[in-house]
């Protein structure tokens, strides 16, 4: 540990924890042992303030640190995860809470919750205690995750839809969601992000702690992408000298009256995302390039879509094999 020499007779120590500089003064030259000794009992006086906060100070002060860091509907899901636990759990001071706590928490709030609603509920909870009690070690058990199928679109569902939409403001978004374009994104895009046919995607727009709808960088540095739209669509945009000018809510909520009116299966806008990956595999689009294309950071939904959509084309072919069986055999 360095010492430093600030005058005459004073000296100081630095070190950097948990993202501060804490600093101790002597009015004069101290050993090693005397600056190690005293920087400790400094920092223990940090640590014994922190593990006496409650679990709520903690996570509220958790996010805060990460304000400039995080973007607006990070922050907004984490300010509202602090509300969303146990009144008891939110009053227990850091240094009160132990891995039995912690399962009676876990026991609790996966009552009428999905896995993925819990295992988040716990992810948050161990980023706040790993920040102000990095000595507790914790281990829980959390409800197993339960695998779900991703909903594909069928191309005749689409078409019909599109159909539907033609010629209302909900046209141009809709389609866009068809080529793989996230609500949040098609709601930032501009006429001026559109160049041609080629559609640059460098934004999104979300909701911040505030619920006001505000404009930041795309989702991942992966979502930063350009993709490719009928010259048709690209004109309209320019035409109209907009992509979307309504509350991005109301894009959902058409989108399910039309296929209410259509008596087709009800999805939400994100899986013309799905349908989008669906149609790019089957038309023998390299993994790598749909990547690119819908901005996705890893291949986990990309091939959970794909398996899907290869499983139902299986079941199909099996269908078409027994039928000509079943001919040749009774016919």
């Amino acid at each position: 540990m360095k010492i430093e020499k600030r005058g005459t007779d004073s000296y100081r120590i630095r070190k950097m924890y948990k993202g501060k500089m804490y600093t101790v003064s002597f009015d004069h030259k101290p050993t090693q042992k005397e600056a190690l000794t005293a920087m400790t009992d400094e920092l223990n006086k940090v640590r014994t303030t922190h593990t006496q906060m409650t679990f709520q100070r903690a996570a509220e002060s958790y996010v805060d640190m990460k304000r400039n860091v995080l973007s607006p509907r990070t922050i907004k899901e984490y300010t509202e995860n602090v509300n969303r636990f146990p009144e008891w759990f939110r009053k227990l001071p850091v240094s009160d809470i132990t891995q039995i706590e912690i399962n009676r928490l876990v026991n609790e709030i996966s009552i009428g919750r999905s896995p993925k609603t819990v295992r988040n509920y716990h992810g948050f909870l161990t980023a706040v205690l790993g920040t102000f009690y990095p000595n507790l070690k914790i281990s829980t058990t959390l409800p197993q995750k339960v695998k779900s199928e991703p909903y594909t679109p069928s191309q005749e569902d689409v078409k019909r839809i599109l159909a539907e939409v033609r010629d209302t403001p909900y046209e141009v978004p809709i389609t866009l969601a068809c080529y793989g374009m996230r609500r949040s994104e098609i709601c930032a895009l501009q006429p001026e992000d559109v160049d041609g046919d080629i559609v640059h995607i460098n934004k999104a727009m979300v909701l911040n702690e505030k619920r006001e709808w505000v404009v930041k960088t795309t989702k991942t540095t992966e979502s930063t992408r350009s993709i490719i739209i009928p010259e048709s669509l690209a004109e309209k945009i320019h035409a109209q000298g907009y992509v979307y000018k309504g509350h991005p809510g109301c894009i959902t909520k058409h989108l399910e009256r039309v296929e209410v009116s259509l008596g087709i299966p009800r999805f939400p806008l994100h899986k013309l995302r799905h349908y989008f990956a669906s149609e790019m595999s089957a038309l023998g689009v390299p993994e790598a390039d749909i990547l690119k294309m819908g901005g996705w950071e890893t291949d986990h939904v990309m091939k959970s879509v794909y398996r899907h959509s290869m499983m139902e084309k299986e079941e199909k072919a099996k269908r078409e094999a027994a039928e000509k069986l079943r001919n040749a055999l009774f016919n």
